[in-house]
């Protein structure tokens, strides 16, 4: 590794009413809270937070079942491991740490937490951004054979407990396989050692695994319900929005517009591929910093400490 991990950044607990998340804090300005994807950590944000903290405070986030946070109780209904519980369980660690609203960019599941909490909670949102994705219930309603092949991952975790635990524990290294093929440590010098061992270590951990299930479990069931509930009532988000997209990820051959998906929640959606895989944001970590900063600046700005 030649640079430091979340240098200068201090590692905390926060208690909020489910249990406790871990967060990175650092830098300086109006506050941005950043949300991992599968099946990383907090840590695939090190390189966009250090090209952010001179601009932003920065609030890196290990999602409940994922990290050094805690682990939800699964049930039948998987409602602990909803998006709208994440949400809930991270709006509370803001508001420990003082921030009443924030900026906020969510990767892939992150990235579903993050639109999630847009659409419940427009007071605490003031800017949003996803990456690679578009709505949980989008995908299930377009699915098609492309998607089976493509993102089979969905349909395998999500598969009633304990199938796909079983079958991960057996040969967590050929799971590791599949996840390279997506994209994860394929660009040569972007990812410290230490950063891919913490993610391949996270297999090793029933709970962990358990936990990443039960995270596609909800996204097959609760969260695509709950999608189907705010477009059929007509909800939007009403911040400004943005979504990237690696033009060398899943989303340009599922979708001939990726942005068109996003329209019936955000209509004025701006957004763009960079070039990279699903895993943009540790692909190109300068490129995805400077297009944050550009989308954040201006609203993040009237961001103060409550």
């Amino acid at each position: 590794m030649t640079e430091p991990i979340f240098e200068a950044f201090e590692e905390r607990r926060i208690t909020v009413p489910r249990g406790e998340i871990n967060v990175r804090v650092g830098g300086s300005g109006p506050p941005l809270l950043l949300l991992h994807g599968w099946p990383q950590t907090h840590l695939m944000w090190h390189a966009v937070a250090a090209g952010l903290s001179d601009r932003f405070t920065i609030v890196a986030a290990d999602l409940p079942g994922y990290g050094n946070s805690f682990r939800p109780e699964p049930t039948d209904d998987h409602a602990p491991h909803s998006k709208r519980a994440m949400a809930s369980d991270l709006i509370a660690a803001m508001a420990v740490l003082g921030y009443g609203r924030f900026a906020l960019a969510g990767h892939d599941r992150g990235g579903r937490v993050a639109y999630r909490m847009a659409l419940d909670r427009p007071d605490a949102v003031s800017a949003l951004a996803v990456l690679d994705i578009v709505p949980t219930g989008e995908v299930w309603n377009r699915a098609d054979a492309t998607f089976a092949v493509g993102y089979w991952h969905w349909g395998f975790l999500a598969q009633a407990a304990p199938l796909p635990e079983r079958l991960i524990a057996a040969d967590r290294e050929m799971f590791w396989v599949a996840v390279e093929r997506m994209g994860l440590g394929r660009d040569a010098g972007r990812y410290p050692e230490e950063v891919l061992e913490a993610y391949r270590t996270a297999l090793e951990d029933p709970a962990v695994v358990e936990a990443m299930c039960e995270d596609y479990r909800a996204g097959a069931s609760i969260d695509r319900e709950l999608d189907d509930a705010a477009a059929s009532e007509g909800r939007r988000i009403e911040c400004p929005s943005l979504a990237l997209w690696g033009s060398r990820g899943a989303l340009p051959l599922f979708y001939e517009d990726p942005l068109e998906p996003w329209r019936r929640f955000a209509p004025d959606i701006e957004g763009r591929a960079i070039e990279a895989t699903h895993f943009l944001a540790e692909d190109r970590p300068d490129e995805v910093a400077a297009a944050l900063a550009a989308h954040f600046d201006r609203p993040a700005r009237s961001n103060v400490p409550d």
